[in-house]
């Protein structure tokens, strides 16, 4: 279902500010790493707008952040293999422009595989770490196992839909109101998380490092690092002039205020699992016993399952040595 937004703007100087406010409960937001729960259509698809510009469509994997500029269309993330023409099918319902170019927050497949589905000349951006892990295609640590995160596209595509241009820090793409920045901070769900940032409409894309009030997946075979997860959220949540986060996997976009508290969540989830080894615990003991704060549980955060708590007390012990 459609998530209807109440949209406030200010227009000044070029920089439109945007708040948004939902006018109904959010339902339960997928996990970060989670399969498709249906058969691909454009039905499973359902598009949110945030201004004439931007839209975020969800469904078929992580949210895809949608940029029409004036020269065509920028993606952010491109879902689970086989959701690429129903992607491409709600696209021509909000624009006739071209897709340009792909910005791939992280390597994993539901944010990925749809890639080698778009022509040979769409452009392809990514932080150089997860151009590796591409190519590499490491199974996902405390994700989901199913046939679709196995799939290796890139493999079977003789590697099209692979990055065709990367960066370290940062970059910028465009100018004006058309400009788009790329960030890195540092490991945190993998090792080349891009926070995707358009300046004139005070938004940003976190991907998985942070894809929902709930624990994340730190993924230890594609990099991630439980130790650096929540100084490198706190550095994105720094940046100025941030109004609108689409995440990874919400159902809702959120405010910079909530990637503040992401950070602090991740923070308190391994200061706690680091204590409890110091003090002779097991990763089991951990497992079963570690609850949300209550702070978190206030704001929207539930209890994560167990096996997902149990992969990050996994990594979080192996690091803390």
């Amino acid at each position: 279902m459609t998530r209807v937004l109440v949209l406030g703007s200010l227009v000044a100087v070029g920089i439109l500010s945007v708040t948004l406010a939902a006018v109904q409960a959010p339902a339960p937001a997928a996990p970060a790493g989670a399969a498709a729960q249906s058969s691909p259509s454009a039905a499973g698809i359902t598009v949110d707008k945030i201004t004439d510009r931007l839209y975020v469509l969800r469904g078929g994997g992580g949210n895809t952040a949608v940029f029409i500029t004036a020269d065509g269309v920028t993606l952010v993330d491109t879902k689970i293999y086989g959701w690429a023409q129903p992607l491409m099918a709600r696209l021509k319902e909000i624009t006739d422009k071209p897709v340009i170019r792909i910005v791939n927050t992280h390597t994993h497949y539901d944010h990925s595989q749809g890639n080698p589905d778009f022509p040979a000349t769409v452009e392809v951006v990514t932080h150089e770490n997860t151009a590796r892990l591409m190519r590499e295609w490491n199974p996902v640590y405390g994700g989901a196992s199913s046939p679709e995160a196995a799939r290796n596209v890139f493999k079977d595509s003789n590697g099209r839909g692979l990055p065709t241009r990367t960066f370290k820090d940062r970059m910028t793409i465009g100018r004006g109101d058309d400009r788009i920045e790329l960030h890195y901070f540092g490991r945190a769900h993998t090792s080349g998380d891009a926070f995707v940032v358009f300046p004139a409409l005070r938004a940003m894309h976190t991907g998985d490092a942070f894809p929902n009030k709930g624990v994340p997946i730190i993924d230890s075979n594609n990099g991630g690092s439980a130790l650096e997860y929540a100084d490198t959220v706190a550095k994105a949540a720094a940046l100025p002039n941030i109004a609108v986060v689409i995440t990874g996997h919400n159902n809702m976009t959120l405010g910079i205020a909530d990637v503040k508290m992401y950070s602090d969540f991740v923070r308190a989830l391994v200061t706690d699992a680091r204590a409890a080894k110091q003090a002779g615990q097991t990763i089991d003991d951990v497992s079963n016993t570690w609850k949300v704060p209550q702070q978190f549980l206030a704001a929207g955060y539930a209890q994560p399952a167990p096996a997902r708590l149990k992969s990050n007390v996994e990594v979080i012990f192996k690091e803390a040595k």
